[in-house]
């Protein structure tokens, strides 16, 4: 009977021990009170063993960073444009002897500090501001939240705004005001590239006023180019100054001959391009020239030779 009662016994305290016992994660910090009294030693994770009968009481707390989310807060800015802004605030418990004694409850706590200086930052900017800064915003209230969290053992370690919402209204004059922007530049960057080619053009045109004989090379060049295009008419202006064509005036003959050396390029040049489907839609080419006639043939030793417009047309 007596080794029942031993054996009872010791079951029964056994049991009492095992009541006491508790197992703290690696992350997880506990405060034990005892008798209601907080103990200056934190349970440490592992196995930690409590007087029974409700003499030991932990209170555990978890040490690891915790994203708290910051519901859309209606803010009003300094240029009273009102928008919505919601925010994420990413906290941990540095001290747990803080957290659980200074503080109800610290999570709900750092919430509703995040959202009211949150509110009370953007509302002293202007929404140009908030846009173009979030860097600066994010900091400003970070520091301000851990200065004021510091006392409840909480330490915020970023605060990062999500989104912000603006008015319809405002989104569209925000998109008219881009695009004016992007039509402003585009026309300073035109009128910049005029100013450029406006003074490669003068040099140019100072390099063949040195060179009389450019222009005529120049004009060449340009008629083999142009009449490799499928036009139907090709029109060159040719104001040469002739009078320095074999230390004499130029003849009508000679001008027709020029001519038609010129001609007869530009239409080798189009017949070859165009020799596929010449074949096919029956297409002719033939030089005219003009202002050539009788009457023009007499009187062109009347012209001065600067003076003389040609040109040359290519019929299809």
């Amino acid at each position: 009977m007596l080794t029942l009662l031993v054996g009872a016994a010791v079951a029964g305290g056994v049991m009492l021990l095992l009541t006491g016992v508790r197992v703290l994660q690696e992350y997880e910090r506990a405060v034990v009170f005892r008798f209601g009294r907080a103990r200056k030693e934190l349970a440490s994770p592992g196995l930690n063993l409590l007087l029974p009968f409700g003499i030991d009481r932990m209170r555990v707390v978890d040490t690891r960073t915790r994203a708290i989310q910051i519901a859309p807060q209606e803010i009003i800015t300094h240029d009273n444009i009102s928008i919505s802004v919601d925010a994420v605030v990413y906290a941990s418990v540095a001290s747990p002897s803080h957290a659980v004694l200074e503080v109800e409850e610290f999570l709900p706590a750092t919430l509703q500090l995040a959202s009211t200086t949150l509110r009370a930052v953007l509302g002293k900017m202007d929404l140009d501001d908030i846009l173009a800064h979030r860097d600066a915003i994010n900091g400003e209230v970070r520091g301000i939240l851990d200065t004021r969290t510091e006392q409840w053992g909480v330490e915020i370690s970023a605060v990062e705004i999500k989104d912000i919402q603006l008015p319809k209204e405002m989104q569209r004059a925000m998109a008219r005001q881009a695009e004016a922007e992007r039509e402003r530049r585009a026309k300073v960057i035109a009128a910049e590239g005029e100013v450029q080619a406006a003074s490669k053009l003068a040099q140019a045109a100072e390099m063949i006023a040195a060179h009389p004989g450019a222009l005529q090379l120049r004009l060449y060049q340009t008629l083999v180019e142009v009449s490799g295009e499928a036009s139907s008419t090709i029109v060159f202006p040719l104001p040469i100054d002739l009078g320095g064509m074999g230390g004499g005036g130029a003849t009508p003959a000679q001008i027709q001959s020029m001519m038609q050396s010129a001609v007869a390029l530009a239409a080798s040049q189009q017949a070859a391009k165009a020799l596929g489907t010449a074949n096919e839609k029956n297409q002719t080419y033939k030089p005219v020239f003009a202002p050539w006639s009788a009457s023009a043939s007499a009187s062109i030793e009347r012209w001065k030779p600067a003076q003389i417009p040609y040109c040359v047309r290519i019929v299809r």
